[in-house]
């Protein structure tokens, strides 16, 4: 099972045995750590698409949570 999880205010936390990163030509990128990885969800990293902390430095601030509260399976 692949399990994203929404941090508050940061990144993604993605996790699963099987996830594949790839970019918008197709290319796959090596994932840093098996276990789970962080996504930039501000735009600020120095590291895209991973996450390198800033949106802890910049003041992020996500609009919403969820886009829709009866999202289901």
């Amino acid at each position: 099972m692949t399990r994203i999880t929404v941090r508050r205010n940061g990144h993604y936390f993605v996790e699963g045995d099987d996830v594949v990163l790839v970019d918008g030509e197709g290319r796959e990128y090596q994932i840093p750590n098996r276990r789970g990885f962080a996504l930039c969800r501000c735009g600020g990293s120095r590291n895209m698409p991973f996450c390198d902390g800033t949106h802890a430095l910049s003041g992020f601030n996500a609009a919403t949570r969820r886009a829709d509260a009866s999202i289901s399976d």
